[in-house]
């Protein structure tokens, strides 16, 4: 009997000396594999998510089934009670469940400053500064801190480029998207330094402009996602055609009147 393995790797049991030798192999296999802690958590700074075959910080399409190989981080299973992203959370922090709500909620944010969390529960980088984002969130009661589980939203997050955990986006009013950037608690004055920047009391012209229109026009061609762009909105002959069918609503009204 032989149990096959990646790569054409093949444990006989036909003698005790070659099963001997062949368990000395596997354990050298296994060991280069460099499997994850037992309990799930990823000790270190940020995760960075890697093509394998180009050996670069880019997300290869044909290899999304192996990011959570590449990043170490497949899905995980944690005990509610040891869920350290649901501690200490604030009224303004709030857990994104689609692209939908993601996509709604920047656009809804009027004029305040919104911050974009991308985290995974096996980071080691996010579980560390998890606390001090929880504090900023709680000083900072005007703001809107927007929760994005990669674990949970991979494909979201490959649709919005995002590499690197813990990672964060700053959005306001009209400008959109003011900035972008990785940080752990030793770069955590970055975190900061933009957070008293965009987080000024002031007022944007405009209505929230939210992702930008090719952010949007990935989600909506990621079928994984269920997104629909752009909404309908109507051409000159349609808001001619609307005119027009309110005049004659008008008319029929005063008729009946």
């Amino acid at each position: 009997m032989a149990a096959s393995l990646r790569k054409g790797f093949c444990v006989s049991c036909s003698g005790a000396p070659a099963l001997d030798k062949k368990r000395a192999m596997a354990a050298g296999a296994a060991s280069s594999l460099e499997l994850p802690p037992r309990n799930g958590e990823f000790k270190g700074g940020q995760l960075v998510f890697r093509d394998a075959q180009a050996g670069r910080d880019t997300w290869a399409a044909g290899d999304r089934a192996d990011l959570s190989v590449h990043a170490q981080a497949s899905s995980i299973c944690v005990p509610r009670s040891m869920r350290w992203w649901e501690k200490g959370v604030m009224p303004n922090m709030v857990e994104i469940g689609s692209a939908q709500e993601l996509v709604d909620s920047l656009l809804n944010a009027g004029d305040r400053l919104v911050v974009v969390d991308f985290y995974s529960p096996g980071c080691g980088g996010c579980k560390s500064l998890h606390p001090k984002i929880c504090q900023f969130a709680e000083t900072n009661p005007d703001a809107q801190f927007l929760k994005v589980n990669y674990e949970e939203h991979k494909s979201l997050c490959y649709s919005l480029n995002v590499h690197v955990l813990p990672f964060f986006r700053f959005y306001r009013g009209s400008q959109g998207r003011v900035c972008s950037f990785s940080c752990t608690n030793a770069t955590i004055k970055k975190f900061k330094d933009a957070l008293a920047k965009h987080g000024a009391e002031r007022r944007s012209l405009g209505p929230a402009k939210g992702l930008q229109e090719s952010e949007l026009l990935k989600l909506a061609s990621n079928r994984d996602l269920h997104f629909k762009y752009p909404l309908v909105s109507p051409g000159i002959d349609g808001l001619a055609a609307n005119y027009a069918g309110g005049l004659v609503e008008e008319e029929m009204a005063a008729l009946a009147m």
